[in-house]
């Protein structure tokens, strides 16, 4: 991956009359990167990609696109972007081939470029169903795939996907990364949204996204390290009454975050002598276990603990 940022934004800031949508983030982008932004709804995600794509001015700060700024209204921009919204993007009352002659039609592309490139990309996501094909008729996986075919039928240098597998099946979401992984080796940027926390660790770096504000920037272990720089655990009760110990425990000096699991808690100190102290009274039968803090741990502690 070349170090050369592909996207440079400065102090961006997007308003919609007296709402602040996204608030003067500043962040860049390498050529070949993975780069994803993670927040709940609402926190600016698919706005910044929406302006980062041509298709909103920013009120203030400045951003280039491949070099590109929006001295024209991000028209430039938008020959050399990709782009993939949350909703499925084709039509399911159309066949596979009349979608993409649309898509091709839309971008102005000669047909027989169009051909060349529809059978390049089909060869990527291992397509190989009749141009007739209706789309309503394939699984929700292939939809997407497609989806992804015909956003990147004009040979973009950045690929942007908001959410490219909400609704997806965990195996076809899996097959899914894997194309993203696959396009980044052509030498593609790809920006991606999602609220899955194991695709965000798949990410080169993570723009963590809060009420309009980029609060965490760094690749998932940094993230992990700046949120939790002491330990870890894991409190497993099996069974046993946990609502008086973890009302103590939210008083205990030297605690980072304190949280439920499914059926367990994880609990994250400022340093092992707090952890020990705070633990050394575990009823009995309850067992605690050192872990790694996961994206999943990372978030609640950002987004939803500052919330709280």
């Amino acid at each position: 991956m070349s170090a050369s940022p592909v996207l440079e934004v400065k102090g961006l800031s997007i308003k919609f009359g007296d709402f602040t949508a996204v608030d003067n983030v500043s962040f860049s982008v390498n050529r070949g990167e993975i780069f994803g932004f993670l927040g709940a709804n609402g926190a600016g995600k698919t706005t910044t990609i929406r302006m980062l794509c041509g298709l909103l001015v920013p009120t203030s700060g400045s951003a280039q696109v491949g070099g590109l700024g929006f001295e024209d209204g991000g028209l430039g921009i938008k020959k050399i972007v990709g782009y993939m919204s949350q909703k499925f993007t084709l039509y399911n009352d159309l066949t596979v081939g009349e979608n993409l002659e649309f898509a091709s039609g839309l971008r102005k592309l000669e047909p027989a470029y169009a051909e060349e490139r529809r059978k390049e990309l089909f060869s990527l996501i291992g397509f190989s169903r009749p141009l007739s094909t209706m789309v309503v008729s394939l699984p929700g996986g292939v939809k997407q795939e497609l989806a992804l075919a015909a956003a990147m039928l004009h040979d973009p240098e950045i690929i942007f996907l908001d959410e490219p597998t909400s609704g997806v099946a965990p195996a076809s979401r899996a097959r899914f990364w894997s194309l993203i992984r696959k396009i980044t080796a052509l030498g593609k940027t790809v920006i991606v949204t999602t609220h899955y926390m194991d695709e965000a660790e798949q990410c080169g770096r993570i723009a963590l996204m809060r009420t309009g504000r980029l609060i965490a920037l760094g690749s998932p272990e940094e993230l992990k390290k700046s949120a939790f720089p002491g330990p870890m655990a894991e409190l497993d009760f099996k069974g046993a009454e946990a609502a008086g110990f973890i009302s103590g425990l939210e008083k205990a000096s030297g605690l980072l975050e304190l949280s439920p699991h499914g059926m367990r808690w994880h609990a994250a100190f400022e340093d092992r002598a707090a952890m020990d102290a705070a633990l050394s009274g575990l009823p009995q039968g309850v067992c605690a276990a050192l872990i790694k803090p996961s994206l999943e741990d990372v978030f609640i502690r950002l987004v939803e603990g500052t919330e709280r």
